[in-house]
């Protein structure tokens, strides 16, 4: 299985007050924090290798989770440094450390998907990258992804279009040269890159049916507690 980097950089002002004296992976989730939540479950579906990309209060990510050895995994961290690079920077940054191809998977997103399932459809599309999708119809958030007849066709999440239906899942795969032209160092939104991909005919799409779970907000932290709370009893 690839290796994943995990978004985990942000200052997750919409949740603050919480986020104000813990980063967003720390904040608990049903009792565990929510960080921990996703590394389990990608041990659980073969993943190995992990790196954090991490920025706003990184440190204390770091002191939780460590080398990854008690989880099973083997975790290794890539810093933003004195400025926050964005999430396209923090994976520029990072791709030393991924290999020549990676998942990326956003900090604050849980996901009941095949990782493998997703892989094998990348490596078959034979495409620079991949994005996972679902038929939100504006549902959770904002569509904007266009996707029809199993073919990604464009992702924009600037200027959604009215019969953009789908929206990135939150899991995605990636060659590294993706990120050869870019400079190191310069904030950089992975949404624009995904865009360049998409209008250039170069990003695959793998349609999802199951929602995706997200930390993000104050709602969606409720029901992703409120999807653990169930979970954990069964």
């Amino acid at each position: 299985m690839f290796s994943v980097a995990i978004l985990a950089g942000g200052l997750a002002t919409r949740l603050r007050p919480i986020t104000e004296t813990i980063p967003k992976a720390l904040v608990e989730v049903a009792g565990k924090p929510f960080i921990v939540r996703q590394l389990d479950y990608l041990r659980d579906q073969g993943i190995t290798q992990v790196v954090l990309c991490v920025g706003y209060l990184g440190e204390m990510i770091r002191d939780l989770v460590g080398d990854g050895y008690d989880l099973g995994l083997h975790i290794r961290y890539s810093e933003d440094g004195a400025r926050l690079l964005g999430t396209g920077g923090a994976l520029k940054k990072a791709v030393p450390l991924l290999g020549d191809n990676f998942f990326v998977l956003y900090g604050d997103s849980f996901l009941p998907i095949s990782f493998y399932e997703v892989q094998s459809a990348y490596v078959n599309s034979e495409q620079k990258a991949l994005m996972t999708v679902l038929k939100n119809q504006n549902q959770w958030d904002t569509s904007n992804v266009l996707f029809a007849r199993d073919q990604l066709i464009e992702y924009n999440k600037r200027t959604p279009r009215p019969n953009m239906n789908y929206i990135d899942y939150g899991l995605g795969i990636f060659s590294s040269a993706v990120f050869d032209p870019f400079p190191a160092e310069q904030p950089l939104d992975l949404a624009d890159i995904y865009q360049g991909l998409s209008v250039q005919g170069q990003l695959a799409g793998f349609e999802v049916c199951d929602r995706f779970y997200e930390i993000g907000s104050p709602s969606g932290l409720k029901e992703t507690e409120e999807y653990f709370l169930i979970k954990d009893r069964v």
